[in-house]
């Protein structure tokens, strides 16, 4: 077995190694509406919930001054609103296509023809096809070394009647899609093991 002192590693070894390691990631696929009003979309696989019982989920970006930010933080930061839309296979080449480098003022909505819909809580667009949006406004923010990890408390959620069994989320119905290392996808099919404990 290979063994690593992590202040050996360069920071894209490093890098490589977590991404690798910490598999598969779910997807954030997370819309914000910019002051301008200018809608934004991209995919963030540094996500997950924090709080369940009071739904709180978190992801996070590269940090840097607020000039520096993706347009993502920088429109949570400055509106305190966003959604979370769950990354489904149905939709994989469009959430992809939305992680390109667009100007502040241009829409990955339109870019990628993702199709609109208006949230109910906050004054942002979710994704119409999403299986799963979340709507959450700002909790906090944290600096973790190079990351600005931002957490939003859930306010209000959408889910589409096709991937619920008797009014509950199916997770046998609910075809996700995730980051492997690299440039790898994966998607959620159930191995034949259930939890027993």
């Amino acid at each position: 077995m290979t063994e690593h002192d992590v202040s050996d590693l360069s920071a894209r070894e490093r890098g490589r190694l977590m991404k690798t390691a910490v598999s598969p990631r779910p997807i954030a696929w997370i819309s914000t509406r910019s002051p301008d009003g200018v809608d934004n979309l991209a995919p963030f696989s540094a996500y997950n919930y924090v709080s369940s019982a009071e739904p709180v989920v978190s992801f996070s970006v590269p940090a840097g001054d607020r000039d520096e930010l993706k347009d993502t933080a920088r429109n949570v930061l400055e509106t305190g609103e966003f959604a979370v839309n769950v990354a489904a296979e149905a939709l994989a080449e469009e959430m992809d296509a939305t992680s390109a480098s667009l100007d502040a003022d241009e829409s990955e909505f339109d870019f990628a023809e993702v199709e609109r819909a208006p949230c109910t809580t906050i004054d942002a667009s979710r994704v119409a096809d999403a299986p799963v949006t979340m709507e959450c406004t700002l909790y906090g923010t944290m600096t973790v070394h190079d990351r600005l990890l931002t957490l939003g408390d859930v306010r209000h959620v959408h889910v589409d009647e096709g991937v619920q069994t008797d009014g509950q989320i199916d997770a046998t119905k609910l075809e996700t899609v995730a980051r492997l290392g690299g440039p790898y996808y994966t998607d959620s099919d159930p191995i034949d093991l259930e939890r027993q404990f």
